[in-house]
């Protein structure tokens, strides 16, 4: 294995493959499919990790909701699987309760829209995309992955510990998540929480430090950065983003785990609990808000911006036209990744700071939403009078862009330090994010899965199948977090275990159900997708080697690439990737590694090609040439 990886990345730089077949290279059980090197595989371990963690977040978020909407309702049957976390009088122990949104968020933020939909695609189509054999370190690669794993199991295992796994809030805020002896959830749960997080973001960076160095150094000939598809545009900036911010969320953690275990004082100052003073002094609980949101605010787009990158390339294909606006898109993506460093503190409106300098972080906030309209406008004019084909993974792309534009606009209001006040941890700030965050990015992972399918597996996922799952999940996710902008606006307030108390709400309850019924739905829903994965995976329609007729270079792979990728020599690439429809060629695509000269029918000349008029014998004759 070592030698032979040598070798593939030997070919990688100098392109001197001689025809070598690396695609039927010796390998055992656990080197091809455990501990493998190979990109593509690692992608599908962050893959089915990512559908399993999914699929147990959507559970949590299930019961907790069954709580809110069916306040009254007996929950015995739940007593097999929750045990002690089920009252004797048939409720959710409310302790229990914080900890199901704790987690909830943990896991669909880090574990889901990090790892599963970042992980997966950054992996699976850097290096196809790019035309390298593998990723710059095959084992780093690897490390990335299983450390993911590890931290995956530190948390699953906190569910199964007496006291429960964390309850602090996703955000883990201290005074709560430093003191051990709060709250039950407080305990060992918090401390595992912190050792899962520490983990992961060891797997984030090493995975970061492997995307940037691809793309940068293994870039085939005639891959020039202009000629990059929006995708590894997108997952470039995405590892940026993550090396820069993640050491922050580390730093935080580790200064949270000396004040639980070793006395010290960074977040805590003056505090009594049962009457009794603790000997902290002179820490600050607002000191960890601004390192969790240095990194959190940087995590909206770690998580976004893998998804735009996504359906613009999904969109571009399935609407048979080139992307409207190519260098505005990468100028906005590079315009996001440095604001999302610099406006961490609109998250802390209501923590007391200078009234200057949180007009300073609104002003901030309100310019993000410029170069996110520029992408809003970029895809709508892309699909405008396109030849577009509704396949799942194009109406997920679709569905991305609604979420992201209705969601976007909710910002606007939360961006406005005066009007934050009133709207702070209500409902319409959890409705805000899920849809322009949570939503947008898990339908962009759907988007890729679909249209991805093909390449991953060789088979065609089912379409009828597709568009069902579509369908439920989108008008699903609308029902469930449009109502709450309303009950949010009333006033009704997040991480509340019960609302039947305060008369205020109890106008509320019929929408509450709404809600809750509209989640079963849209969980069940997955189940839908889950068979249609599963079941294709083995059973599916054999896929061609190019189903969707795009131009980008991991369809000239063979239909199930081995590891290196190609079998001989890696495709030069001769334009960008979105020659669709081009007036006086013969099929509506050109792929990359087309040459001009090969096009001859192509009578008129891409935007980024140079032409020049040159006489001869008195007669204008135009002469193009390839420019990026």
């Amino acid at each position: 294995m070592a030698t032979t990886d040598i070798h593939i990345h030997h070919d990688v730089h100098h392109h001197d493959d001689h025809g070598h077949d690396e695609h039927h290279h010796e390998g055992n059980f656990w080197t091809t499919y455990v501990f493998s090197q190979d990109h593509k595989v690692i992608a599908k371990q962050f893959l089915i990790t990512g559908i399993f963690w999914a699929l147990f977040g959507g559970i949590l978020s299930v019961i907790f909701r069954l709580q809110l909407g069916f306040p009254e309702a007996n929950l015995a049957w739940l007593k097999p699987v929750l045990g002690q976390w089920i009252t004797p009088e048939n409720k959710l122990d409310p302790e229990f309760y914080l900890a199901l949104v704790t987690m909830h968020g943990t896991i669909m933020v880090f574990f889901v829209l990090t790892a599963g939909l970042s992980g997966t695609f950054s992996n699976f189509l850097i290096p196809l995309q790019i035309g390298a054999r593998d990723m710059a370190s095959g084992f780093l690669n690897m490390l990335s992955y299983w450390f993911f794993f590890l931290s995956s199991v530190v948390m699953l295992t906190s569910f199964f510990l007496e006291t429960g796994p964390a309850a602090g809030g996703w955000t883990v805020y201290p005074p709560l998540s430093a003191l051990p002896q709060a709250i039950k959830g407080s305990g060992t749960g918090m401390t595992m929480w912190l050792v899962a997080m520490a983990l992961f973001i060891v797997s984030s960076l090493l995975g970061g430090i492997n995307y940037i160095t691809t793309v940068i150094n293994m870039r085939t000939n005639g891959m020039s950065f202009t000629r990059l598809p929006l995708t590894i545009w997108a997952f470039f900036f995405t590892a940026i983003i993550g090396v820069l911010s993640f050491p922050v969320l580390f730093a935080a953690a580790l200064l949270l785990i000396f004040d639980r275990s070793f006395g010290t004082s960074f977040y805590l100052s003056d505090i009594f609990i049962g009457g009794e003073a603790l000997p902290h002094t002179g820490g600050s609980p607002i000191l960890f808000q601004h390192l969790f949101w240095f990194l959190g605010h940087p995590e909206v787009y770690i998580v976004l911006l893998p998804a735009l990158g996504i359906s613009s390339e999904i969109i571009a294909t399935n609407s048979r036209k080139p992307i409207f606006g190519y260098k505005a898109m990468i100028g906005s993506m590079l315009f996001i990744a440095i604001l999302s460093f610099i406006v961490w503190a609109h998250h802390m409106f209501v923590t007391g700071m200078n009234p200057f300098l949180g007009s300073i972080f609104m002003l901030l906030t309100l310019i993000i939403a410029v170069p996110s309209a520029v992408k809003i406008f970029n895809y709508v004019t892309t699909l405008w009078k396109g030849n577009i084909r509704f396949t799942p993974g194009m109406l997920f792309s679709i569905g991305l862009v609604s979420f992201f534009l209705t969601g976007g606009i909710t910002g606007i209001f939360l961006g406005n330090s005066a009007i934050d006040i009133q709207l702070h941890d209500t409902y319409f700030v959890v409705a805000h994010f899920h849809l322009v965050m949570g939503s947008a990015s898990f339908f962009g992972m759907l988007a890729g899965i679909y249209h991805w399918f093909p390449k991953m597996f060789g088979r065609m996922m089912n379409d009828k199948l597709g568009y069902i799952h579509f369908w439920l999940t989108f008008v699903g996710v609308y029902l469930v977090f449009f109502p709450m902008h309303y009950i949010g606006i009333a006033g009704f307030p997040r991480r509340y275990y019960t609302w039947t108390n305060f008369e205020t709400f109890s106008g509320f309850a019929d929408l509450n159900m709404l809600v809750s019924v509209a989640a079963i739905v849209t969980l069940s829903a997955q189940f839908i997708f889950l068979f249609n994965f599963f079941y294709s995976m083995f059973r599916g329609r054999v896929a061609s080697a190019n189903p969707w007729n795009s131009t980008t270079l991991e369809w000239t792979t063979p239909r199930n690439p081995g590891h290196g990728n190609w079998p001989g020599e890696i495709p030069s690439v001769y334009r960008w990737p979105y020659d669709y429809s081009k007036p006086g060629a013969k099929d509506d695509f050109i792929p990359q590694t087309i040459p001009y000269s090969e096009t001859p029918e192509s009578n008129l000349p891409h935007e980024n090609e140079l032409i020049k008029l040159e006489s001869s014998n008195g007669h204008g004759a135009i002469i193009v040439e390839g420019k990026h």
